[in-house]
């Protein structure tokens, strides 16, 4: 299933007053644009070898329209007079706490100048790719949900041939080795951390994965199949290489799963009612509560109260419909006992 999604695009050659006062400082030296599947963004960067992009699989070709542009400009590359600079930042909480080095949630680094001039996006600072991932692709596809009345969730996704199940959970509650484990037993992958949601269909965002060594991926790690990744610790997953087969667009949603594994606990796959379940996706997977958003989502409504009222609002409702017409489970399972696993799938795949 492909998105009929069709977002406005950015055009290469508009000009702006960033570049005009800036471009001759900096040499834009890689390029590429980055297939989101429910729309593409343009990365570009003064450094030859962007480590950003390390953090995407799909790539399309550098004619493609893209709703959002980023330009990275490492200072340290190419050094520009941070007097220059200041004059066209942006002003507001995300620029101000780029300034002081912390990007979103627990992620942070070295100061940094935010300067968005519509869907262009200029970073001007160092160690940019600290950023691309962590907060850039959660606030576009933040964006994008509210402008294209989507939903954007923390989730990880696959789909077997009765439609698609949702994985959602606090950090390391098991949902990477859950649908890792589901992947390697047949099941189709859709998407790792972030989908979009339209009524009853779920779009998946493409990314690599990022695994450490445990049980559930040092066999992988061994066959040499994964190369490392940013963090040392770190090793990238290419799902699409990995699970022998292209994963897919999108498709409809059959199961929302809290997996929260812990073997100290009695195993359980119990089905929950609606209100709890919408209770903890509020702050664990809607991405404004998730990822520290809502300023974000405010400034994008162009800091207009009723607007975003009525945006959340109805983000809210979305989400609410989403989990009222789904199947919903709580899980601890050990997914990588085969027959736990087996039991598992078929009960997620019954009729």
């Amino acid at each position: 299933m492909t998105s009929q999604i069709s977002p406005t695009s950015v055009e290469p050659d508009t000009r702006d007053d960033v570049r005009d006062a800036l471009g001759r400082h900096y040499t834009i030296r890689s390029s590429r644009v980055i297939d989101l599947n429910v729309f593409k963004v343009r990365v570009s960067s003064n450094v030859a070898d962007f480590a950003g992009y390390a953090f995407y699989t799909r790539f399309a070709s550098p004619e493609e329209a893209c709703a959002y542009e980023i330009v990275f400009v490492d200072l340290d590359r190419d050094p520009i007079d941070p007097a220059l600079i200041e004059p066209l930042v942006d002003q507001g909480y995300r620029a101000d706490r780029f300034r002081a080095g912390s990007y979103i949630t627990h992620h942070f680094g070295p100061p940094a100048h935010l300067v968005t001039r519509g869907d262009r996006i200029y970073v001007f600072g160092r160690e940019l790719e600290r950023t691309l991932w962590p907060y850039f692709t959660k606030r576009l596809l933040t964006d994008f949900a509210v402008d294209h009345g989507l939903v954007h969730l923390k989730a990880a996704a696959f789909v077997q041939p009765q439609g698609a199940t949702l994985l959602f959970g606090r950090q390391k509650a098991g949902k990477t080795v859950f649908l890792t484990q589901a992947c390697a037993a047949g099941a189709r992958f859709l998407s790792n951390t972030h989908v979009l949601t339209d009524g009853e269909t779920v779009h998946g965002v493409p990314s690599a994965m990022r695994v450490r060594k445990g049980p559930g991926f040092d066999q992988l790690i061994a066959s040499g199949q994964l190369e490392k990744h940013l963090d040392a610790s770190e090793y990238r997953l290419d799902p699409d290489l990995v699970f022998g087969r292209e994963g897919i667009a999108g498709a409809t949603v059959r199961n929302l799963c809290v997996i929260d594994y812990n073997p100290d606990r009695p195993p359980c796959f119990d089905e929950i009612d609606a209100e709890p379940f919408t209770a903890f996706l509020d702050l664990f997977a809607c991405a404004p509560g998730a990822y520290g958003l809502k300023d974000d989502m405010f400034a994008h409504l162009d800091n207009d109260f009723y607007r975003y009222s009525a945006a959340f609002t109805e983000m809210k409702q979305r989400m609410s419909d989403l989990v009222g017409g789904a199947r919903r489970f709580y899980i601890n399972a050990d997914m990588l006992d085969p027959a736990v696993r087996g039991r598992t799938l078929a009960r997620l795949a019954e009729q």
